[in-house]
């Protein structure tokens, strides 16, 4: 599909795109660049590209598709840097959890004929680094794009089909619209869930360590995201900040509203409440943004199965609901959350 496809970054997102691309057999030639000695040596040893190299000028030479996988607030001085190397009829993107920001800080540098079509791989993992990324990460995950009206559509619809090899439904949307909807369904997620540990951490020595022993449940199902890239996440929130607060101030209402039905003990309220919204989580599933897999699709090892009275399945000796025992997943579910970006 590509001569050469140029990655400036290769985290989570960019190793999984590299490997992806391979597998798929997408890019004739793989370039990667990043900042760091180490990092491209990791990404080496890895075997992820073809060419390694730490000047992102001679990354982007002959490459008719380059993808910055970096932090987002990195992009200016990238761009500066890469714009007049650009090769005419290239396609420009990136994978930035923002998107009017990206526009601003990319378009300013790309050259007359080089189609700049912004980009979101709406996946990832609490992991980050080389090792981290897995081909299959954008399979049944969407990826959005952002192109500017006057883009070649033909560029745009070839870059859609880039993802669309690599597992992704593409969806074409406008920036703000991008920015906002995000903003609530991955910035506050994440804010929250950062804020919640940055509670615990704040406790008692002795509370805190019963919090930690004991989070087998929903401490740790929540706040597993909590353990992102923090750079990442630092220049998301700063460069999608009117959105956020936006929906943190939406949210802080609705929280407010909870909190007042806890006080008074309307109990009708929040049944009515957690009725709706389990509503909306079961309906995530449906969509095949989830898994219904016991205990969120994580693999276990061998775990000791009896029938019990009426086929009802014994988990070391504990009744359970019925639930299919062989499912077998291979990797945990995975949300956007990770690096490079996610």
């Amino acid at each position: 599909m590509f001569h050469k496809l140029a990655l400036i970054g290769i985290g989570l997102i960019g190793s999984s795109i590299a490997r992806a691309s391979r597998l798929k057999g997408l890019a004739e030639t793989i370039t990667i660049s990043t900042r760091r000695q180490e990092t491209l040596d990791e990404a080496r040893a890895l075997g992820l590209g073809d060419l390694y190299t730490m000047d992102p000028i001679e990354a982007v030479k002959g490459a008719d598709l380059v993808i910055l996988c970096i932090p987002v607030q990195s992009y200016g001085a990238v761009m500066e840097k890469i714009g007049p190397y650009l090769e005419p009829g290239a396609i420009l993107s990136d994978v930035g959890s923002v998107k009017q920001h990206v526009i601003k800080a990319m378009a300013p540098y790309v050259p007359k004929g080089v189609h700049l079509i912004p980009g979101h791989p709406i996946a990832g993992t609490e992991h980050s680094g080389p090792a981290a990324g897995f081909p299959e990460l954008f399979i049944n995950r969407w990826c959005v794009l952002t192109p500017d009206k006057g883009v070649d559509p033909a560029a745009v619809e070839k870059l859609t089909q880039f993802w669309s090899a690599l597992g992704s439904n593409v969806e074409v949307m406008e920036p703000a619209h991008h920015d906002m909807v995000l903003a609530i369904t991955s910035h506050i997620p994440h804010l929250v869930a950062y804020n919640i540990v940055g509670t615990v951490a704040d406790l008692e020595q002795d509370t805190q360590s019963e919090v930690i022993k004991f989070s087998a449940s929903g401490f740790r199902d929540f706040t597993r995201i909590a353990a992102s890239d923090p750079v990442m996440w630092r220049d998301v929130f700063l460069t999608n900040r009117d959105a956020v607060l936006e929906m943190l101030g939406r949210f802080l209402e609705d929280l407010s509203k909870l909190q007042r039905m806890v006080r008074v003990g309307d109990g009708q309220g929040l049944e009515d409440l957690f009725t709706r919204t389990r509503k909306i989580r079961r309906s995530i599933i449906t969509a095949g943004q989830e898994t219904a897999a016991a205990d969120f699709g994580r693999p276990h090892g061998s775990v000791k199965t009896l029938e019990g009275p009426s086929g009802t399945v014994v988990l070391d000796g504990a009744p359970a609901p019925q639930i299919d025992t062989n499912v077998e997943v291979a990797h945990p579910v995975r949300e956007h959350g990770g690096g490079d970006d996610a």
